[in-house]
């Protein structure tokens, strides 16, 4: 069996996660509300997936991207909250070593895969607003599929320097990880070594994967502003900007906490607020992400109207 470089360097076999309380009595209701938020973000992306797949009005560029988001909605929660449920209502809390490396990798993974796909569909707005003309011809079945996979591949590769700038320090003990999931800053506390590197190695890719997609967004929008601001109609004003004001709403909920967790020194890290923050980008905001996108839009409504039989929306 092949080993990691960095495990003969450790004699933590495997760490204990902490959680948010001790009190049994609030971990079930916890218990009971995390799996409310688990269960909703399922059911909630995966009926926009299953609706943008049935619906031929819904395959277009943004659609195809949302679906994406959805996917990487779903598939993120999926990694974290299912443990944090178990943990909750068990007295065993451990993870293994090799464990705690997976999940922090798929979680590294699949948030800097999403965090380029928010500038992603930034584009795609400032080419269906700047350019409508020629939307459907610069926003090609073929560009679209070489966007998600650049993003896929930052996701992949930059989570790997992360995990293996991680886990390449000995961790002798103690094993306690005051998180709910194997998150970098929580783990390298642990670290019987100077983090200072993993500190600066943090800033940087921090800047990489938060700053600059960020920076594309802004500029995207800049240009979306002004694109509005010349529409004379103010219909069309606000019909425009309608379709951005989704994107922008679940950019800031994401980006926001994350660029605090990870481009903040780990010696100014509270472990109760990076748990917080944490819980916010991870869970709360792929809650939130299907509600945002179809609660006042009414392509998804017509598809699901259409989809279920219910009835349909006025053109």
């Amino acid at each position: 069996m092949q080993e990691f470089p960095w495990e003969n360097r450790s004699s933590v076999t495997e760490f204990i996660l902490l959680g948010f309380s001790r009190d049994s009595g609030i971990n079930v209701i916890l218990f009971n509300l995390f799996l409310f938020l688990y269960i909703s973000t399922l059911l909630g992306n995966g009926l926009i997936v299953t609706l943008i797949h049935l619906d031929s009005r819904l395959h277009t560029p943004m659609y195809f991207f949302l679906s994406v988001l959805s996917m990487l909605d779903m598939s993120y929660v999926t990694t974290t909250v299912p443990q944090m449920l178990v943990h909750l209502v068990c007295q065993k809390k451990t993870i293994s070593y090799v464990g705690c490396v997976a999940q922090m990798y798929i979680f590294l993974v699949l948030g800097i895969t999403e965090g380029w796909l928010f500038s992603v569909m930034a584009y795609d707005r400032y080419v269906a607003i700047c350019y409508p003309l020629r939307y459907k011809v610069i926003m090609s079945p073929w560009l679209c599929g070489a966007m998600v996979i650049f993003c896929g591949l930052w996701g992949v590769s930059c989570s790997l320097v992360y995990t293996v700038f991680t886990m390449r320090l000995p961790y002798c003990g103690p094993n306690e990880i005051n998180h709910f999931f194997c998150e970098v800053p929580a783990v390298l506390k642990l670290a019987c070594a100077d983090t200072s590197i993993n500190d600066r190695v943090d800033f940087i890719l921090g800047f990489i994967l938060l700053l600059i997609p960020l920076s594309f967004i802004l500029a995207s929008y800049i240009r979306i502003f002004i694109a509005i601001l010349r529409i004379r109609s103010t219909q069309g004003r606000i019909k425009a900007f309608s379709t951005c004001a989704s994107h922008i709403t679940v950019v800031t909920m994401f980006c926001g906490p994350a660029m605090f967790m990870y481009m903040n020194p780990g010696a100014n890290a509270s472990p109760e607020r990076d748990k917080k923050l944490a819980l916010f980008y991870n869970v709360i905001s792929a809650f939130l992400n299907p509600i945002i996108y179809s609660l006042r839009n009414k392509d998804v409504k017509r598809a699901f109207l259409k989809v279920t039989g219910w009835g349909r929306v006025p053109e």
